[in-house]
């Protein structure tokens, strides 16, 4: 029979709550560097991705999602707060990204709540929650703002994303 004591078990979650801390600490500062290497470390090899643009993606689509929107981003910056680590494998944090968006030339500031599972030192599921029809408004301008609620305002943003992300990997997957 094994015996643990309440303060070397209390010491264990205090660490492994610290150790998830400092993933996300790492994930974003890497993400304010436009360190897309980095970024992708933070997650596993069987990792999820979810967000109302991209919908859900694998862990290479998630990988190549952050590389393509690293090097793309024009007059970037992101700040990251309010870091919750709800219990030794779930945490939400909030942030916010400015940026140009390079179809239209407008200026966007969109405020994310990400919400993370934790596995072995590494993230396993991320899921970015924001108004989509906040973020048309400001990156698509009046079409954005008449339409970005709408159903196939929505759709069309979406199947648009998935589309740069697709010719994005074949690029990379050719060697271009």
């Amino acid at each position: 029979m094994i015996f643990i004591s309440k303060t070397s078990l209390n010491y264990s979650y205090l660490n492994l709550i610290m150790n998830n801390d400092q993933l996300i600490h790492r994930f974003y500062s890497a993400f304010q560097k436009l360190d897309y290497k980095t970024m992708q470390d933070c997650y596993s090899d069987n990792a999820v991705f979810y967000d109302t643009v991209f919908g859900l993606l694998q862990v290479e689509e998630l990988k190549a999602m952050w590389e393509m929107l690293c090097k793309q981003a024009k007059d970037f910056s992101l700040e990251y707060s309010n870091i919750q680590l709800l219990d030794d494998e779930y945490a939400v944090c909030n942030w916010t990204a400015r940026y140009t968006f390079s179809r239209t030339g407008r200026k966007v500031v969109n405020r994310i709540k990400a919400h993370l599972r934790i596995k072995d030192g590494k993230i396993v599921e991320h899921s970015d929650a924001f108004r989509l029809s906040d973020w048309a408004g400001q990156a698509l301008g009046l079409p954005g703002k008449i339409f970005g609620w709408m159903g196939f305002m929505k759709r069309k943003i979406r199947k648009n994303a998935r589309k740069n992300l697709e010719a994005f990997m074949a690029k990379k997957a050719q060697g271009i």
